[in-house]
């Protein structure tokens, strides 16, 4: 079963645009946050969260199979240190924004949140005519999240903020441990580390009054946050621009909009219902305009290719461009070595 489901993810990356990977990813985001709110009044955000990553991770080992041990005992020390980062970050993001939407809005705090994908965006583009998308989100992000109202939580605030942050380096880390696993074994050791760094805030709770219907909810809720998502996303990133990937990422606030009144009956108003058109807007103007080809995660084959590569033009530049191994060879022989690594 677990080949035939690997088998089947390989074909659908092949077969499925990546801007798809990330509606779908978004869409099923936001209803498990959704269903994650309506939660809460049983267990804590951190016990709730604890409970989700501990699924995800045990999932994913099991989908990993003997091939992640391998890839582990593979890795370099520079590789595993990225996924122990990215772990704490996929965990101090679910934990924040969880407890941020425990007190205010789905919309607002996914609004909020977004501005850390917005720095990404901002920092990675290249081309000034695509900062009118930028704009046009910024302006959104500040219609769905209504400042002016004054009546927000301001500890919810400060939660969604705090996600924000760890949504840069989800965000960075993401694409270098991508880079270097493929994206279900980096997923696993990723959710693995944020079960770990949740369990003090959110294990005592859940062991100390386990409820069996709880915790089978959050196993669905595990599903389609964070595993699934996080899986799309890490596979996406690897045919996407950063930019492209992160100015796309603007529909999120309008998504969780629509789950939110869907799910749990947050209706939006007359302008948070225009700042969902204007991050719309922004998304697919950024993604069109996007024409870069390069991934902003090369692929696994690649990054094993480049360190090859390396290898031997170190190799020719202790012996020698007369030399293969210490023994002499065509004079030319490092002029046709790869320049770079497609």
């Amino acid at each position: 079963m677990i080949p035939s489901f690997l088998s089947s993810s390989r074909r659908a990356r092949i077969q499925v645009p990546a801007p798809l990977m990330l509606l779908i990813a978004m869409f099923t985001l936001h209803t498990g946050s959704a269903l994650a709110v309506t939660a809460f009044a049983q267990a804590s955000p951190a016990t709730i969260t604890w409970l989700r990553l501990t699924w995800a991770a045990l999932l994913l080992l099991v989908l990993g199979g003997p091939s992640l041990w391998r890839a582990v005992r593979a890795a370099t020390a520079r590789e595993l240190g990225a996924v122990v980062i990215l772990g704490t970050a996929s965990a101090g993001m679910m934990l924040f924004y969880s407890e941020a939407t425990a007190r205010i809005e789905l919309g607002t705090a996914t609004s909020i949140e977004f501005l850390g994908t917005l720095v990404v965006a901002v920092a990675a583009m290249r081309r000034r005519r695509e900062l009118v998308w930028i704009v046009a989100a910024v302006v959104g992000v500040v219609c769905l999240t209504r400042p002016w109202m004054g009546d927000l939580d301001l500890v919810g605030v400060g939660f969604a903020l705090a996600g924000a942050v760890c949504v840069v380096g989800y965000i960075v880390l993401t694409q270098r441990v991508g880079s270097g696993f493929k994206a279900v074994h980096g997923l696993a050791l990723a959710m693995t580390v944020g079960a770990l760094v949740t369990a003090p805030l959110g294990a005592p709770a859940a062991i100390a009054e386990p409820d069996l219907g709880l915790i089978m909810f959050t196993l669905l809720i595990a599903l389609l946050f964070p595993m699934v998502p996080f899986l799309l996303e890490m596979i996406a990133l690897q045919r996407m621009s950063r930019t492209a990937y992160s100015t796309f990422s603007s529909l999120e606030p309008a998504v969780a909009l629509v789950m939110g009144l869907i799910i749990i009956g947050q209706a939006p108003v007359a302008v948070q219902l225009v700042g969902m058109g204007l991050v719309v807007v922004a998304g697919i103007g950024a993604a069109r305009g996007d024409r870069s080809a390069k991934p902003a995660v090369p692929g696994r084959g690649s990054a094993k290719a480049a360190r090859s590569v390396k290898a031997v033009r170190a190799r020719h530049s202790k012996t020698g461009p007369g030399t293969k191994d210490g023994v002499p060879g065509s004079p030319d022989r490092e002029a046709r070595l790869p320049e770079r690594v497609a």
